[in-house]
Parts: structure tokens; C-alpha cells; sequence
């Protein structure tokens, strides 16, 4: 019995693809399949996952199944080289460095897949796979799309995510809410485990969640899960009008200016609502509606609830304004939208969801911008006609988004393979080891350009910013920031001012005049973002290390140097400031909501925010001035790779919206591997020249 990755495979009726299928990786379990040594590897790395947790506190997988099978696969022999190791009195030495990057970089060989790009968990919320639960319960569909394997790995994942105190995150590593306790309460039932399984983790799951208020206190959000699934009441939800979307696209608040995806959220939201949508009423939905709330459910006064928010879950309360937009709405407009003549706007309103749905799913082949649109798509398609193709087309793609670890079976964001698959290739790059490349550079140009696609983007995260801040005052969610609008970001702006000039290097005289204005506004934007300790905030990675590499490497691509510009010098002191004791540097993902510098607890390092800090100093100019920082930061890097040229998983490192945190298991190796490259090249230049 045996779990197998399935790489560029589709076989379903009800599955299309624009590049046959490159880039799509599904977990199927073979009941005949695997040895007894993968059968024993696969154990062992359950084990290690759980003396991690136990022993380190680390939450996050490594991603050892996926990795057992690639480098079986590649048939690379990855332990050939023996790993290095620098003595704490030891200089650093070149030919360290050099077996470190040749380690790394055989391995990076050895976990790619057949079609080019790198396969690994793109995970980290705990309000993901419950979604999908509900989605297909709802839907009828849970037993045709998951195995009893599935159920039992999906069930072992909400498990080992519980806390101490009986309670679930928001994500993986975070402190108890109610949307993560209410919601994996809800998952765990909906799979089939009783009130008091699990050596009674089911029933502490309970008990955390009515002795902080019941589920009506979930976040507005979870109140719509609830409201689908028929565990609340959708009068407990503050309204979410599809009539929104036949605004005129040219007023300030039309939806089609919401970031990407707030508006593929808000949108099946809105239909859902408008149809005050619920699955059956089954037995079992009617027995959660008596264990999740505190108040029997006929006594509970819903419209009181559509504000309430458990105080562990706030990180965005509302502003006055809202409260006041929420009961307008609520008193005066909803009432009269359900009634005729009006209700016929409604029904127009509710046909124009739909096409956009159906024209967001048909363009990305039913995968949809993300997990959540995904979910939500999959309970409107089953409302709108169960036995339509669209709501068998979204069944088809629900393996897109599972995912197999040590840790359990989870719902995915929506894959990273292109981004992991760009980065690792200029970490390939970097190392200018010819000699261990093989194939790989000619895969990933393989799947880079058979990956394709329409899609748009700007010196936001998705789309062209929208300079209209004040929008994000609407922002309903309770538990993220910035939902509303897109913006522009450090990180992503200093990555396209690298981007732009390696383009005009390599194409002189292209469109140069917009290049130049792009990359002055861009240098402009970073130096007016810069705090004033020297760092920059990061948005997509814990987050001022993560932020102020990134805006180093970008000040110095538009001509900026440790000595010509005050910014690159207060970069580069913030991060020497922060140095630990021991050569390292640790983040806390407590700074990301607060928004200020908090090293990890014990002034820890972390392997990948050393590696971040590594490549900002050197884009600063550390290696030529004094590269000592970065020789004590090397050996810590060197001195943990482990025996087939990884890197141990430690704490989680990214984030998004400033309150929920992100786990990219590729990025425990691709950073650490990037910075040692990018050391040795530039601390022995003349060793390093490619000849």
C-alpha cells in the first residue's frame, strides 16, 4: 500500500489542458504499490515529523515523501559526496563552500520532476482543507472524490495540527482562533470521526471552541463556511450583495477593483448569499448544530452575531464607517432586494456571478486563482445544476489541490511550481557549476515556457496596483489586512527592477526610455518605504529580513551602492545589527501583525532568514568590505546540510496579509543554497569565473 506523485498525468473526461497537462502533480494511492523499504522510509518520516514537533516546536513538513520518490526516480546518487563540516575555530575555506554548493545542486537535480518543474507543499493555513470538506459534503460528492485513504491522511493532518490546548490555528504554528477550531471541529466530524475520537481531541477540539463564546463568534468568513454547511444561519452574516457586480465598473468601490482574490472570494460568496444556500440537513449537520454553539440553536439571535468576533481571531476590527455600511445594508437594502420588483434585480445580479464564474473557471481549466475561490466555486456549481459539466469539471480538479506529507493530507493554496521552478533555476544558475547542471536548466526551460500563460501582473503581487488606499477601510474580513485593493509591494517592485535591468542588458535600446522612468519610480518607491531602523517591510516572507533583501538586491540593480546612497547603507547596518551571536539571523512571525522586528524566541537562527539576510548583505557589498558577518552566517549553513545536500525544515517563513503565515517547503533549501552560491562566487570571484 503506497502513495505515488503523479506528475503531467490527466485522464478524466472532464479534464482539459492548454499544454498537456505540464505542471500538474496529484497524489494517488495504490494499494499494491511500494516496498518495504519505502513503506519503512515513509514511517520513519512520520516519526521525524512528530520529534520535530515535540522536541523543536516546528509545525511545517519537510516534504520527505515527494523527496523519497524523486531522487528514487532520478536515480542520482545524492550521498556520492560527503557532507562538510567547519569547526568552530576553522577559517572558512573555498573548497568548503564549493562541496556545499555541489551538494545542493546535485540534489536540486534529483528532485525535479520528468516535466521540468520542482513538486513541493505549498500549505501553511488550517482554514483550507475544512473548506473543501464542507464543499464536498455539501455537494454530495465526498466519497466519489476521496478515498477512505484520503479521509484517513486528511484526518491525520487536522490531528497533528491540534494544539496543547485542545483548540486550532489560523495557521499551522499560530495560536488558537475559533475559524481554525470551528472549522477543523467541523472537518474532523464530516470525515467521520466521532464526538470523542481521538484519544478525546475531538471533544477538547469542542470544549476550546464553547469556552471562547461557541461558533457564533467565528470570523465573518467562517460564518459563511457555517452558513453553507446549515450550522448557522446566513441572518448571522453581514450582507454580501451580488447586485454589486452591476455597478458601473467606472465608480470607486465597483468590485472589479478588489485584489484578485478578495473579488474570486466575494464573488461565489455573494451568489451563495443571495440564495441563502445550505447542503442537508442531515443528522449529523442537525447533532453539530447542538456541539458548536453555546445557546441552543432555536434561541440563538443571529442578527446580534453578525458582528461578533472571537478576540483571538481579530487582527482588523471594523472601523465605524463599516459598522454603519454593514446595518444600512442590512435594515434597509437587503430587506427590499428579496422582494418584488427588486428581487428581479436580484436574479440579474445572481446570472452575472454566475458568468463570471464560469468564465474565471474556463480560463484557468477549473483550477481557479486559489483553494478558497475553489471550494466555493464547487458549492455554486452544485447549486446552480448538480448535474451540470461545470460542477464535474470542478470535481476533476480537487487532486490539483491535495497534498501528501509526513504530517497528513491537506488542501494546497494553488501550487507554486512556476515560482519555485524560476527560482531555482537562477539558484542553478548562480552555483556556475556546469559540471552538476545535467539536464536541468533544459527541463525547467521546458515547463518555464510551456507554463505560459495570459496572465498579467505589475509591481503589485497579481495585478496593476489600485491607488485607492482608502478602499481598504471596507475590508470585512476581521482576520486579514489589505484584502481589499492590491498594492504595490517592496519585494515585488525590487524583483522587477532587476528584472528590467537584466532585460536592458541583454536587449540595449528595447523601450529603454520606459525602463528608465519604471526603474526611477521604482527606486523612488523603495526609498520612501524604508523604515527608519534601515529595514523594509516584507509582505510575502516574515518580513523585515525577507523585505529588506529584496530591497537591497533592487536599489543595487538601479545603479545604488553601499557608498553613493544612504538607503543601501542603513540596509546593510540594520541587518548586522540583527546578526545573533552565533553568525545567524531568526525571525519572528510576530512581526508580520505587529509590524515591528521580533527576533525568534531565544535569538534563534533560522536557516532560510540567514540565507535572506546573506544575499542582502552581499548585494550591499558585505563579501569586498568585510565579509566576516557572512563567513560566520556560511559556516552556519554548511555545518547544517544534511547528508544528501538538504536543509533541516525549521520554522514557518512566509506569510500573506500580515496575519496568516505561509509554508513553502522548497525554500528550505533553495534560499540557503542561493546565498552560499552567491558567497562562494563572491568571496573567491577568481576561483568562480566560468570558463
Amino acid at each position: 500500500m503506497m502513495w505515488k506523485l503523479k506528475i503531467a498525468e490527466g485522464n478524466d473526461p472532464y479534464l482539459y489542458s492548454t499544454n498537456n497537462f505540464v505542471g500538474r502533480q496529484i497524489w494517488e494511492y495504490d494499494p499494491n504499490g511500494g516496498t518495504s523499504e519505502e513503506h519503512e522510509a515513509f514511517n520513519a518520516a512520520r516519526q521525524e515529523w512528530r520529534r520535530n514537533r515535540m522536541i523543536k516546536g516546528y509545525r511545517c513538513s519537510a516534504d520527505l515523501f515527494t523527496r523519497i520518490q524523486l531522487k528514487k526516480e532520478s536515480g542520482i546518487d545524492v550521498l556520492s559526496i560527503p557532507a562538510v563540516r567547519v569547526g568552530e575555530k576553522e577559517e572558512m575555506e573555498y573548497e568548503s563552500a564549493t562541496t556545499a554548493v555541489k551538494k545542493g545542486v546535485r540534489l536540486q537535480r534529483a528532485i525535479q520532476a520528468s516535466d521540468g518543474h520542482w513538486p513541493a507543499e505549498h500549505t501553511g493555513p488550517m482554514f483550507f482543507t475544512p473548506l473543501l470538506i464542507i464543499a464536498l459534503h455539501v455537494s454530495g460528492a465526498i466519497n466519489k472524490v476521496l478515498t477512505s485513504e484520503h479521509k484517513k491522511e486528511m484526518i491525520r493532518y487536522i490531528y497533528n495540527h491540534q494544539n496543547d490546548d485542545g483548540g486550532w490555528g489560523f495557521y499551522m504554528e499560530g495560536h488558537s482562533t475559533m475559524i481554525g477550531s470551528a472549522l477543523n471541529y467541523v472537518g474532523l466530524r464530516l470525515l467521520g470521526e466521532g464526538p470523542d475520537n481521538g484519544n478525546d481531541a475531538v471533544s477538547r477540539g469542542r470544549l476550546w471552541i464553547l469556552d471562547h463564546g461557541g461558533a457564533t463568534a467565528i470570523p465573518s468568513w467562517g460564518k459563511v463556511y457555517l452558513s453553507i454547511l446549515g450550522v448557522y444561519e446566513w441572518d448571522g452574516c453581514n450582507p454580501l450583495l451580488p447586485e454589486f457586480w452591476l455597478l458601473p465598473s467606472f465608480l470607486p468601490y465597483h468590485p472589479a477593483k478588489m485584489w484578485c482574490y478578495s473579488r474570486t472570494a466575494y464573488m461565489p460568496m455573494s451568489y451563495l448569499y443571495a440564495r441563502k444556500f445550505h447542503g442537508p440537513l442531515s443528522d449529523l449537520v442537525l447533532t453539530l448544530r447542538q456541539e458548536i454553539h453555546v445557546k441552543p440553536y432555536d434561541k440563538i439571535n443571529w442578527n446580534k452575531t453578525r458582528n461578533n468576533c472571537c478576540k483571538e481571531d481579530l487582527h482588523y476590527p471594523h472601523p465605524f464607517i463599516q459598522d454603519i455600511l454593514w446595518d444600512t445594508l442590512n435594515y434597509c437594502v437587503e430587506p427590499l432586494m428579496r422582494r418584488w420588483p427588486l428581487n428581479k434585480i436580484r436574479q440579474r445580479a445572481v446570472d452575472k456571478t454566475i458568468k463570471h464564474m464560469r468564465y474565471q473557471a474556463e480560463e484557468a481549466r477549473y483550477i481557479t486563482t486559489g483553494c478558497i475561490e475553489k471550494s466555493l466555486q464547487i458549492i455554486c456549481w452544485w447549486a446552480h445544476d448538480p448535474n451540470g459539466d461545470e460542477f464535474k469539471r470542478h470535481l476533476a480538479r480537487v487532486p490539483d489541490f491535495l497534498w501528501l506529507a509526513e504530517d497528513g493530507m491537506k488542501m494546497q493554496t494553488f501550487g507554486s511550481q512556476l515560482w519555485d521552478c524560476a527560482l531555482i533555476t537562477e539558484v542553478i544558475i548562480t552555483s556556475g557549476m556546469i559540471e552538476e547542471y545535467g539536464d536541468s536548466l533544459k527541463k525547467a526551460n521546458f515547463y518555464i515556457k510551456e507554463s505560459q500563460s495570459r496572465l498579467s501582473g505589475g509591481f503589485g503581487g497579481w495585478e496593476p496596483p489600485i491607488p485607492q488606499p482608502y478602499l481598504q477601510a471596507l475590508n470585512p474580513s476581521d482576520v486579514f489586512a489589505d484584502i481589499v485593493i492590491e498594492e504595490e509591494h517592496v519585494e515585488c517592485t525590487a524583483t522587477i527592477m532587476q528584472a528590467l535591468v537584466a532585460f536592458k542588458r541583454l536587449h540595449p535600446g528595447h523601450r529603454e526610455k520606459e525602463i528608465e522612468i519604471s526603474l526611477e519610480k521604482a527606486l523612488h518607491f523603495l526609498e520612501q518605504r524604508q523604515w527608519p531602523d534601515g529595514s523594509w517591510y516584507g509582505y510575502w516572507g516574515i518580513c523585515f529580513l525577507y523585505g529588506t533583501s529584496f530591497a537591497l538586491g533592487g536599489l543595487v540593480a538601479a545603479g545604488k551602492t553601499y557608498e553613493n546612497s544612504e538607503a543601501v547603507r542603513k540596509g546593510v547596518n540594520f541587518l548586522l545589527s540583527i546578526q545573533n551571536e552565533e553568525g545567524g539571523w531568526g525571525e519572528s512571525l510576530e512581526s508580520c501583525p505587529s509590524m515591528k522586528y521580533i527576533p525568534l524566541e531565544g535569538n534563534k537562527t533560522n536557516l532560510v532568514q540567514t540565507s535572506w539576510a546573506m544575499l542582502g548583505l552581499m548585494h550591499g557589498g558585505q563579501a569586498e568590505r568585510d565579509p566576516e558577518p557572512l563567513h560566520k552566517a556560511a559556516k552556519l549553513l554548511i555545518n547544517a546540510q544534511m547528508e544528501d545536500g538538504d536543509f533541516p525544515q525549521q520554522e514557518i517563513t512566509m506569510v500573506f496579509m500580515k496575519n496568516c503565515m505561509l509554508h513553502y517547503a522548497q525554500f528550505r533549501n533553495a534560499f540557503p543554497l542561493w546565498a552560499l552560491a552567491e558567497y562562494r562566487k563572491r568571496v573567491w570571484p577568481s576561483k568562480c569565473q566560468i570558463k
